[in-house]
């Protein structure tokens, strides 16, 4: 036996304190309208919460029913909607008979409202004895003056027929005449509606006779019409020519809503290139007007989707620049995703206007001043990026927009353009000299230390012949005055620097007392007390602090303790110094270079050690210096060719692993695309497992699976397989226990469904059977499961909804109660554990972005290694599947084995919080059966999330060590 109430309207109420019913009937009884009113509102919330009033039934049909005020009637609707309308024994209660006189009256209410209405809550009624009495007057209404009745009248003759036919035997006769008089466009729909659902061949009928008509109705009906071609259509392919006309004249109604499903329904009846391209037309035009951005989302979600079919991508290549329009969107989640898009459609007959639109875009981006602007010069920069690389041809006219990048405030476009330059300098040689002409150009203009450190690193490595020289010279502009610790305590001493000198030109007076070098007088300068005498100040009174003046950039780098660009711009000048000598047959001219070159090196080391920056010089930095000095005092072979090619060398290393990588996804997703062969077996829908091709499927079907199934794609129908079932079966109580139970924990993204099996294991009837649930965590009960009465041995079973609001680890727990005819008992039930994996998915992000995060993300769990595995890859490939977390660190940086392994995870959740962990092992490499040791750390916004995943890698460890 199944208890299965009628799902019914659900208001949701915080917990009452029960009320006596005494108290109930009197104010039901004597009160006046306004006490009727708030008493009934109080009975329906506490009846939502489980309580029982069967003794309120006769007091509401003699006191509250025949009130006329309309607040009241439509409380009595939810009242009868939800009382319990049978006794124990299953048979209608006596007083309903009084009840179904007051709905008849009501159907036949001069009040057109209160008719609609009343046929409304009909609809949900699911007794055909309380129906059976009204059917002449549901009838009745249908020739009603009022459109709203007439409708809500289809409705109930529509839902009637559906549960209980033989009370409508002709129904869809009933329904197609009426339907043929009809003028109101709601009327109308409803009764198609009807027809669609129970009378197909009725529905079409209508259709052909009205079929050039369409065009002209409201978009309710067309939407209806939409869906009844799709499914005849679907069911009988034969049928398509009769109808793809209509759906293509539906692709130009005023509806958003009617366009976008007859877009969908056209491209899964035809693949026609003229079908696909006027869907993907249909499309582009809804992303472009509709202003909510998760209709644009959604609708570019669709266009994604055409895009990985085989058959219609070649279709869509010609639309890119239609796709382009969506641009002018302002959010960055849609321009993200168009660009995208974009990128996989573009090909080389279209790319050079794609490049073109682009750099309008960028112009666009410079004046003004939004909160994602930053993101979305980011975003142009890595689509103009991924365009040269996938396309040379255009490397030349993307690299002069891409370089004026490099001064932008926004450090991550910057840094994003240095490493397109990067690539792009090692990949295109005849582009060479063209790069290093526009990066000398904007070396002075960058903002950022990072840029700079990057620039310098790319100037060092790639400049040849007698750019060298113009590099060091340009260097030497952004380093400001050598030696520099005599030019800052000139600038200290308040005396003109050479720069200030050069600006001013040979104008201008010498500074006041200036100070000479190393002398012991300092600066004096007069200065005003508060009681208006002088004080005598000396510069070396004061503390050498740097005043605020403007200095080059590289210099104010160094002034502020930023020493490791000092370090790198000592390797580069080293490289420069040692090309330059190749070039330079003459030992005067490479020596004068290699003595000024040594000389910023050796003023570099001299400002890090003389207390003018704000931090001193590292010794890591010293070091480096030092061995570029030493490199070019000596200049051993072994030295000078780790200077002049081993960079270079690894530089192509890692892009050509990177490259390889990328052709890994790529053949991944190729994969993924399934192809028809001619032996493959045929199809059944019965037997299938939901995972095959779903080209051609039943779209309806497919999405009601995929809302069913969660956040996991790859479990489309699982939910319908018994074996998933079985899988998450929990056992709520022993086998011993007078009540067992066991409940099926179903997780349908931001819902929880409970359908717990409760047995009756004793020889005794259990009244009152409740099940009390509560929950821990971001989990909220919906409502309160009903009691049932349990015959001996009996069973049934209990749903409960729980809402789901953030990703932590939830636990539901409670008990059931039951009467016996002795006393009241009490089995309390095992918790249930909600697993965070069932709303974590892997994701992809890019180093930079990592870093990012990790640095901002304010939360940190570090879980200690505990494991019986003994390799490092197979604790890692246990770690990824145990957290469904995505490894960032690719293949090639993980190979080999060194008895040491790091590694960047990282995954989203559904509700769109990210988590970051880094994985830290080691183990001995003489000692293959020693375990693996190390930690794990996890980074997240919210503690639930990291104690969470914490939570959940401890535990995969504690049962690997128990299966171990």
């Amino acid at each position: 036996m199944t208890s299965q109430v009628p799902c019914y309207t659900i208001i949701n109420s915080p917990d009452l304190e029960v009320p006596n019913e005494m108290q109930l009937k009197q104010d039901l009884e004597k009160g006046d309208t306004n006490v009727k009113i708030e008493t009934l509102k109080r009975v329906i919330k506490l009846l939502l919460n489980g309580e029982r009033y069967p003794g309120l039934i006769m007091t509401i049909i003699r006191f509250v029913l025949p009130v006329q005020n309309h607040t009241i009637k439509k409380l009595l609707l939810i009242f009868w909607e939800i009382v319990p309308k049978t006794s124990a024994d299953g048979k209608l209660l006596q007083e309903m008979i009084l009840v179904c006189d007051a709905y008849r009256k009501d159907l036949q209410h001069p009040n057109e409202f209160l008719r609609g209405s009343t046929l409304r809550f009909l609809c949900k009624l699911k007794e055909p004895e309380l129906l059976e009495p009204l059917m002449p007057a549901i009838r009745a209404c249908l020739d009603h003056r009022h459109s709203y009745v007439r409708r809500n009248a289809v409705l109930a003759i529509f839902t009637i027929y559906k549960n209980f036919d033989w009370l409508v035997p002709d129904g869809p006769e009933l329904i197609a005449s009426f339907l043929d008089t009809q003028q109101d466009m709601s009327c109308k729909r409803n009764a198609f509606l009807m027809l669609l659902h129970a009378d197909q061949e009725r529905a079409l009928n209508y259709l052909a006779s009205c079929i050039d008509q369409v065009h002209t109705f409201g978009d309710i009906l067309q939407l209806v019409i939409v869906e009844l071609i799709y499914k005849v259509c679907h069911a009988n392919p034969a049928e398509r020519s009769r109808f793809i006309r209509c759906i293509y004249n539906l692709l130009n109604s005023s509806s958003n809503a009617v366009r976008y499903e007859s877009a969908g329904t056209l491209i899964t009846l035809s693949l026609a290139p003229t079908a696909i391209k006027a869907a993907a037309s249909c499309y582009i035009e809804l992303v472009v007007k509709e202003s909510d951005n998760n209709v644009k989302l959604i609708v570019l979600d669709r266009l994604v989707a055409m895009k990985e079919h085989e058959g219609m991508e070649k279709v869509m290549q010609d639309l890119v620049m239609d796709v382009l329009r969506v641009l002018a969107a302002p959010d960055i989640e849609v321009r993200r995703k168009t660009l995208a898009l974009a990128l996989d459609l573009v090909y080389s007959r279209n790319i050079g206007e794609m490049v073109l639109v682009l750099k309008k875009e960028v112009a666009k981006t410079h004046n003004v001043e939004h909160e994602d602007t930053g993101k979305y010069r980011q975003l142009l920069v890595r689509t103009l990026h991924t365009c040269s690389i996938k396309f040379p041809d255009v490397a030349a006219n993307v690299i002069p927009v891409l370089v004026e990048f490099l001064s932008d405030t926004n450090e991550l476009a910057a840094a994003d353009v240095l490493i397109f330059i990067r690539e792009a300098i090692q990949k295109f040689p005849a582009l060479r000299a063209l790069i290093i002409e526009h990066l000398i150009e904007a070396f002075p203009q960058i903002k950022s230390s990072k840029i700079h450190r990057a620039a310098v690193w790319i100037l060092g490595e790639y400049v040849e012949g007698s750019q060298i020289l113009e590099v060091i010279a340009v260097i030497q502009q952004t380093l400001g005055e050598v030696p520099m610790v005599e030019a800052e305590q000139r600038r200290l001493a308040g005396d003109q620097t050479e720069e200030q000198k050069q600006q001013q030109g040979s104008a201008g007076g010498s500074a006041a007392g200036s100070a000479t070098e190393g002398s012991g007088s300092g600066n004096a300068s007069n200065k005003v007390t508060s009681d208006g005498t002088y004080a005598t100040q000396s510069a070396y009174s004061l503390a050498p602090v740097a005043k605020a003046e403007k200095r080059p950039p590289l210099r104010q780098y160094l002034m502020d303790g930023d020493f490791f660009i000092g370090a790198a711009l000592s390797a580069t000048l080293t490289k420069l110094a040692l090309r330059f000598a190749e070039l330079e047959t003459e030992p005067r001219a490479q020596n004068r270079l290699t003595t000024q070159v040594m000389l910023i090196m050796s003023s570099i080391l001299h400002l890090g050690k003389s207390g003018f920056p704000s931090k001193p010089i590292t010794n890591d930095d010293t070091d480096r210096i030092f061995v570029c000095l030493r490199t070019l005092s000596e200049r051993t072979p072994e030295a000078v060719s780790v200077f002049t090619l081993y960079c270079r060398e690894a530089l192509g290393k890692m892009l050509d692993a990177q490259h390889d990588e990328d052709q890994r996804m790529l053949k991944e997703k190729q994969k993924a695309t399934a192809k028809v062969q001619p032996d493959d077996p045929v199809l059944f829908a019965q037997l299938s497992n939901g995972r095959d091709n779903q080209l051609g499927e039943n779209v309806f079907e497919s999405s009601l699976n995929q809302a069913l199934a969660g956040s996991k794609n790859a479990q489309l129908s699982d939910v319908a397989s018994p074996n998933s079932k079985l899988n998450k079966v929990t056992q709520l109580t022993g086998f011993s226990d007078p009540v067992y139970a066991e409940a099926y924990v179903n997780v349908n993204q931001y819902d929880i469904v409970l359908d717990v099996l409760i047995v009756n294991q004793t020889n005794d009837t259990l009244q009152n059977c409740t099940l009390e649930l509560a929950t821990l965590g971001d989990l909220k009960l919906v409502e309160r499961p009903h009691p049932v009465v349990l015959a001996p041995h009996d069973f049934c079973n209990i749903k409960a909804n729980v809402k789901v609001s953030s990703t932590e680890n939830g636990i539901i727990f409670g008990n059931i109660v039951y009467d016996t005819a002795l006393n009241t008992n009490v089995v309390v039930l095992n918790t249930i554990h909600i697993d965070i994996m069932d709303y974590i998915i892997p994701a992809s992000c890019t180093d930079t972005e990592f870093r990012q995060m990790w640095q901002d993300f304010e939360w940190e769990n570090k879980v200690t290694v505990n494991t019986s595995f003994t390799d490092l890859h197979e604790y890692l490939k246990h770690l990824l599947k145990s957290t469904n977390m995505k490894c960032l660190t690719p293949e090639k940086a993980l190979s080999g084995q060194c008895g040491f392994m790091a590694a960047n995870m990282y995954a989203k959740s559904i509700f769109g919080e990210n988590a970051l962990a880094n994985l830290s092992i080691e183990k001995p490499v003489d000692d293959p059966d020693s375990k693996v040791t190390g930690h794990i750390r996890i980074r997240a916004k919210s503690q639930g999330m990291a104690l969470s995943l914490g939570d959940k890698i401890s535990s995969s460890q504690k049962q690997s060590v128990q299966a171990a």
